[in-house]
């Protein structure tokens, strides 16, 4: 019971200490700064992954930008994604992205 107790704890304390930088994992190219400078977060590291991952779709989304209604539709959701995942980091949420999170268990670092 004591090991669970101290798991929870060291959690939260992650949780606490890293929330503010895992939020820049949704801010464009920021992924990198929790991806590189937080690799024991796990916290950090979860958000960073998703980060990447929609970084990846951004790239792409910016090449069909021009592509009317189709691209500036797909940069808007990306947008509102990107939003709620800086606001659920904040929160100190373990927010699991439909379809981007499952990509992002796919990367080991």
């Amino acid at each position: 019971m004591s090991d669970k107790k101290n798991t929870s704890v060291s959690k939260d304390k992650d949780i606490e200490e890293n929330k503010t930088i895992a939020a820049l994992s949704y801010v464009w190219i920021l992924f990198l700064i929790p991806m590189l400078t937080k690799r024991r977060s796990k916290f950090c590291q979860f958000h960073a992954k998703q980060g990447l991952i929609l970084f990846i779709i951004e790239v792409i989304a910016g090449l069909i930008f021009w592509v009317p209604y189709i691209g500036q539709l797909l940069m808007l959701v990306i947008a509102i994604v990107a939003i709620m995942g800086i606001i659920k980091a904040l929160n100190g949420e373990w927010w699991k992205i439909p379809y981007i999170y499952d990509w992002s268990k796919k990367i080991n670092l």
